[in-house]
């Protein structure tokens, strides 16, 4: 077997084994939110792990493991602070648990497959741990400049939506704040360029263009198919015609002028 491949099945298994405990604790609590959390934490565990076992330069692999792990913990306890200060189930998985009439093992594929997705997403990771550099070279250096700033902006607009919510007088209404007047999902656009981040920063390794999975699929995924649809369907269920007119005035994705 090659180290390639021994290396995602060990990132499969443990997600596996993870996501099968949390399956299981989800359907005693019936919150399946706690989901997401457990993603962005399996996936700086598996940075962590390709930055130790990859045959790339020391640099590439120390950045990866440093920078992916960050990003992982972080966002793994942003999450994590959101579920369990929600009164109710994320909406997008209460929608799945209503439309699925509580089917537990239609839940219980739905956790194998956040598991298999930990694997694809952290290909990038591998990507640049496999540069066989000895030091950082300048798109290292670009690639972790745009890790920062993207980090940072993702924060920005967490933050910005949060204090937003905490106004009990902001009940019903849309968050028009900061980032938020620019595009109607920033902490989503930074996101996916923190994936972009990586691209660079595997310049010149041998999977270089595998490193490329993570944007792709993070922009088919927030854009198309479980972010923003997900989201301003149920905006639109709750805040109705003022959520109608931020979609006509802000841009969906990328910050732009706001129409006036």
């Amino acid at each position: 077997m090659s180290p390639y491949l021994h290396d995602f099945l060990v990132v499969w298994v443990a997600s596996a084994i993870a996501m099968t405990a949390l399956w299981a604790w989800q359907w005693r609590t019936r919150n399946a939110g706690y989901v997401d959390a457990a993603w962005a934490a399996l996936l700086a565990c598996a940075a962590m792990y390709y930055g130790a076992v990859s045959e790339g330069g020391l640099w590439p692999r120390m950045l990866v493991a440093i920078l992916a792990a960050f990003w992982g913990f972080r966002l793994a306890l942003h999450v994590l602070n959101r579920v369990l200060h929600e009164v109710r189930e994320d909406g997008r998985y209460a929608h799945l648990r209503a439309h699925w009439q509580g089917n537990q093992w239609k839940f219980f594929v739905f956790f194998q497959a956040q598991a298999a997705s930990v694997v694809l997403f952290s290909v990038p990771f591998h990507a640049v741990a496999d540069h066989p550099s000895e030091t950082l070279t300048p798109w290292m250096l670009l690639g972790a400049a745009l890790f920062v700033i993207s980090l940072c902006g993702e924060s920005v607009a967490d933050w910005q939506l949060a204090r937003f919510k905490r106004d009990p007088a902001h009940r019903g209404k849309t968050c028009r704040v900061g980032l938020w007047a620019y595009s109607r999902h920033p902490n989503y656009f930074f996101e996916w360029l923190h994936w972009l981040s990586y691209v660079l920063m595997a310049v010149g390794s041998p999977g270089f263009l595998w490193s490329w999975i993570g944007p792709v699929l993070m922009l088919l995924s927030l854009c198309w198919v479980t972010g923003i649809p997900y989201v301003e369907a149920q905006s639109l269920r709750s805040r109705g015609d003022d959520y109608r007119r931020y979609q006509r005035e802000v841009s969906a994705f990328v910050p732009w002028f706001p129409k006036r």
